[in-house]
């Protein structure tokens, strides 16, 4: 399967990952910006295939409904309800703390449209699940996915944001207008 993945992704589409995703620590958060098209699912799930590195994710309810639920649970994803509030960031909290290893992907604008400012959940949950964050950038401009070294958050929001607007800056994704 990882060369098939890698086949796809490099031969056929024209993707290269950049660093590839850490070996260790073995928990950690991915956020992977910017998210502006579909497409960033399926190159992210070829890149994860092709690195030989599980990584779980979550996604809007709607999506695990019969019949694509089976595909994206098999993915590793997760449903959530983003009707409500449901103590989202610490039930992701304890799921880490249940686990030897888990590396959980995470779209901070938490949708494809233009936002100004991204969800900050991610940040709670590695700061509450004592795990770093590895960003991972859709540069589609030169069909890379960027991947970031693991980095611990100091705890000052604004000093950690500036870090990771660093990292994203001048990215561009499929939809530059909503990047």
């Amino acid at each position: 399967m990882k060369t098939v993945a890698t086949f796809i992704l490099n031969r056929i589409l024209g993707w290269k990952v950049e660093n590839g995703f850490p070996k260790a620590p073995r928990k950690y958060i991915i956020i992977a910006a910017p998210h502006t098209s579909w497409m960033d699912f399926p190159i992210a799930i070829l890149a994860r295939v092709s690195e030989g590195t599980m990584v779980h994710f979550i996604g809007k309810g709607s999506l695990f409904k019969f019949p694509l639920g089976y595909f994206f649970r098999a993915l590793g994803g997760t449903p959530v309800d983003r009707s409500k509030s449901n103590k989202l960031v610490d039930a992701v909290i304890d799921l880490f703390n249940s686990k030897e290893e888990f590396r959980l992907a995470l779209s901070p604008e938490g949708t494809r449209k233009k936002v100004t400012a991204w969800k900050t959940g991610f940040y709670y949950i590695a700061k509450g699940a004592n795990v770093p964050v590895v960003m991972a950038a859709f540069d589609f401009e030169n069909k890379k996915l960027k991947v970031s070294a693991p980095y611990d958050i100091t705890g000052d929001l604004e000093k950690d944001f500036e870090h990771f607007n660093l990292f994203y800056k001048n990215i561009k994704g499929r939809n530059p207008e909503l990047s």
